[in-house]
């Protein structure tokens, strides 16, 4: 009596090659569900959103996460600089994103060396060391479109001086002497202050040599300039803006002199 075909050795050999091949097929059907094959994501444009919102949109898409920083003056706090993927790329489920926010408190730069460069190189010198530019002030002076001073909220800063990035840099550019002529103002009597500001105001440049002792700089009095307000004919004399004018001080005769 002859055995059942599936006890047989050709059967049994059918049975094994029939499970090997739906093993296969299991595998290799089931293969796109095991690497998430089909399941593609369009990354979300982040770029300007603040850091927050951002990692909440990621990871309710099921996206990893990796974070670095810089900073960007001209930007607010936290918010997304650069993203790796670009948003609207399409990617795997899963997938790390990487994210450029910007800093809450700004590092410190060097202050660089602005005077004597032009107003555009000084420019883009301060962009590059991520500095602002804050207000650019015209003086009279020969060396025209370059900068004479470089200002930090009002007073003079030195080159390599340690600063926040971000912080307001204001210019003095030369404006050439041009052919303007006004008239020489009279400082005579005028205390020391005054008289700068006289000068300041009429773009004139001074030197100033103190007589005596002089107690308080305040009070101190101008009792000499050259040249002069009025000619012999009582008229007023003529300056070019930009030039300079001496002037000597002594203190006022209310303090003892």
């Amino acid at each position: 009596m002859s055995k059942p075909f599936h006890k047989s050795l050709l059967g049994t050999l059918i049975i094994i090659a029939l499970i090997c091949i739906g093993i296969y097929w299991l595998f290799f059907a089931s293969l796109g569900w095991i690497t998430g094959h089909g399941k593609e994501l369009s990354v979300p444009s982040l770029k300007g959103k603040n850091l927050n919102e951002a990692l909440k949109v990621l990871e309710g898409a099921g996206f990893e996460v990796d974070l670095d920083s810089t900073y960007s003056p001209d930007q607010k706090p936290l918010v997304i600089l650069d993203q790796q993927p670009e948003g609207g790329a399409t990617v795997k489920n899963g997938r790390t994103i990487f994210l450029i926010y910007n800093r809450v408190s700004p590092p410190n730069t060097r202050m660089p060396n602005l005077v004597n460069m032009s107003y555009r190189s000084a420019e883009m010198l301060l962009k590059s060391s991520k500095l602002l530019l804050g207000d650019t002030i015209m003086k009279p002076d020969m060396a025209q479109g370059a900068v004479l001073s470089q200002l930090l909220n009002g007073k003079e800063i030195a080159a390599g001086t340690q600063i926040p990035q971000g912080s307001k840099i204001s210019l003095v550019i030369g404006d050439g002497l041009g052919n303007k002529q006004i008239n020489v103002p009279d400082l005579s009597g005028m205390t020391y202050p005054e008289a700068i500001a006289v000068l300041s105001g009429s773009n004139l440049n001074y030197s100033a040599v103190f007589d005596g002792t002089i107690s308080d700089t305040t009070t101190a009095v101008i009792y000499l300039q050259q040249p002069e307000a009025f000619n012999e004919f009582n008229e007023p004399n003529k300056i070019q803006e930009g030039d300079n004018v001496d002037i000597r001080i002594k203190q006022s005769i209310e303090n003892g002199e």
